[in-house]
């Protein structure tokens, strides 16, 4: 009995050694000093603070007295309000409609350069507008110095604008990035490898299978990055670094400084790539089981039969499409036996049949989550995309601006989407794109079996999120992930330098070489004459 009892009391210990390992080291609530993008960024950045605030960490927002979607009050964090004059709704609002408008218009070469100049001057305009809101708030001694005193223990940034990263090296606080995007383009372009060759740039409307043309559109497009980050986005925080830091300060440099990249992807999603020790996937991360939909939403979804349900929705940004093209769709939903939910804002399209819900709001997880929908018409944003793999629906996608048509691209190269561009919507398009999701069944197979492999994860991507945040508190950073290539010079990065030592020497030792035998041969040559004389 005495043995018996021994071996239980080791098996138990055992037991609850294995347990004490499986978790993670506990991390005390930590002080967060979060800078986040306003927009649809804000509502990835919202659901990660309220998970860090779940768990007991202490979060400070800052944000612009302009916001449309980051409210000052919040019972998950304190918020610090910078001064901006100018609404950037209105300003992106403005921007957006031209964008389509555009669209509608065709694709011309003219057209393509007028889009991509507007789109450069929006952005540097962005850039402006925080640098020097930024720059306001560090000229108040009073509230550096608070900010100062709160001991932060990190900061929590979307580096889609730079302010956040200029205030980390101020503060010489670690820094974690919750990013897809950065000032110019995507992210792994200033952090990894990124051959041209099979790596799309974004705004190329390119996969990873490129032929030599295309090959040279990549490179076209990453110079029109290059020059944005150069002479458009750079520019505007040039004045902060130069009054605040001593020796070379930009952009990219303290982009490449950062502990942990969250990056908002996965290769589920994206193309493959090469990647870096300090970048964590979360790709999906926001997406949750769905919740029951609202009585009067569920009856109307369960009156639809067999046929099932199509969910509408272009985004937060977008209120209506041209009347023209909301009444192509609102007559094509009116022919089909599917009934049909439409996040629309604008006038009332006069098409519509009585199978179409129109509605300002609609709790788009749920509904995708619902087996009753068979089709998502979305415009690509990543969050849509995203919850879209998730659930397993496939996508029609309409995409108008910025990253959808790229986010777009990726499912349809899987088989899992169609995409029409708004320049080509018409009653015959969107009927034919609509009636192929609904009846080719291989659109659903292959987005369902998209949904396997990102669910197929041995550790939530949330879960990932908040560890990987508490990692950088606990160890008051993560330096031994950074490679040191962003301290080198770009001839030394390439070996450019080594290239050309080895080329000198391969060239004086052939010359070299070359003069011996020479010399060997005249000397021979004079040998041979005097003996004949």
């Amino acid at each position: 009995m005495g043995t018996m009892s021994l071996h239980r009391v080791c098996g138990v210990f055992v037991f609850f050694s294995l347990c004490l390992i499986s978790f993670p080291p506990h991390c005390h609530g930590g002080n967060i000093l979060v800078f986040p993008v306003d927009g649809s960024h804000w509502i990835n950045m919202k659901i990660l603070l309220e998970e860090l605030h779940a768990r007991g960490h202490n979060l400070t927002v800052m944000r612009v007295s302009t916001s449309w979607y980051i409210p000052e009050k919040s019972p998950i964090y304190t918020s610090i309000t910078l001064e901006i004059n100018e609404g950037i709704e209105d300003f992106f609002d403005t921007h957006l409609q031209e964008q389509m408008r555009a669209q509608r218009e065709g694709t011309s070469i003219l057209t393509f350069f007028k889009v991509t100049k507007d789109f450069l001057f929006m952005i540097s305009h962005a850039h402006s507008l925080w640098s020097n809101a930024v720059l306001k708030f560090f000229e108040d001694q009073n509230r550096l110095k608070s900010l100062k005193e709160s001991k932060y223990d990190l900061v929590l940034t979307d580096p889609g604008l730079a302010p956040g990263l200029v205030l980390t090296k101020y503060l010489k606080l670690p820094v974690v990035l919750n990013v897809r995007w950065i000032t110019s383009g995507e992210g792994h372009f200033v952090l990894a490898p990124s051959p041209l060759s099979y790596i799309p740039v974004p705004g190329s409307g390119l996969t990873d299978k490129m032929n030599f043309i295309q090959r040279v559109k990549n490179m076209l497009f990453y110079g029109i990055i290059l020059f944005q980050q150069r002479f458009m986005v750079g520019p505007h925080y040039k004045a902060f670094c130069d009054k605040y830091f001593e020796g070379e300060c930009d952009i990219i440099s303290l982009l490449q400084e950062a502990d942990i990249w969250l990056f908002r992807s996965d290769f589920v999603f994206d193309f493959p790539r090469p990647t870096m020790p300090n970048v964590v996937y979360i790709g999906g991360f926001q997406c949750k089981p769905a919740q029951p939909l609202p009585a009067d939403l569920e009856d109307f979804v369960q009156s639809a039969g067999e046929h099932g349900v199509i969910i509408m929705t272009l985004g937060t940004m977008i209120n209506a499409l041209p009347k023209e093209v909301a009444n192509e769709i609102g007559s094509v939903f009116a022919k089909l036996p599917q009934k049909v939910i439409w996040r629309h804002k604008g006038e009332r399209p006069s098409t519509l049949g009585n199978n179409t819900l129109i509605v300002d709001w609609m709790p788009q997880k749920d509904l995708l989550g619902h087996p009753q929908t068979r089709v998502f018409v979305a415009h690509g944003g990543t969050n849509g995309v995203q919850e879209a793999i998730y659930h397993g629906v496939p996508v029609l996608g309409i995409p108008l601006f910025f990253d959808q048509y790229d986010n777009l691209l990726r499912l349809q190269e899987r088989g899992a989407a169609k995409i029409i561009r708004l320049g080509d919507v018409n009653g015959n398009t969107f009927e034919q794109g609509i009636r192929e999701l609904l009846y080719q069944e291989s659109y659903r197979q292959n987005i369902q079996r998209m949904s396997r492999l990102h669910r197929d994860q041995p550790m939530a991507p949330m879960d990932q999120a908040v560890f990987w945040v508490e990692y950088v508190i606990r160890h008051k950073g993560a330096p031994h992930l950074r490679t040191e290539a962003y301290k080198m010079p770009w001839y030394s990065y390439y070996c450019v330098d080594v290239l050309l030592l080895l080329l000198t020497a391969v060239t004086v030792l052939l010359r070299s070489t070359m003069a011996i035998f020479w010399f060997l041969c005249c000397r021979r040559q004079r040998k041979t004459k005097s003996k004949q004389k």
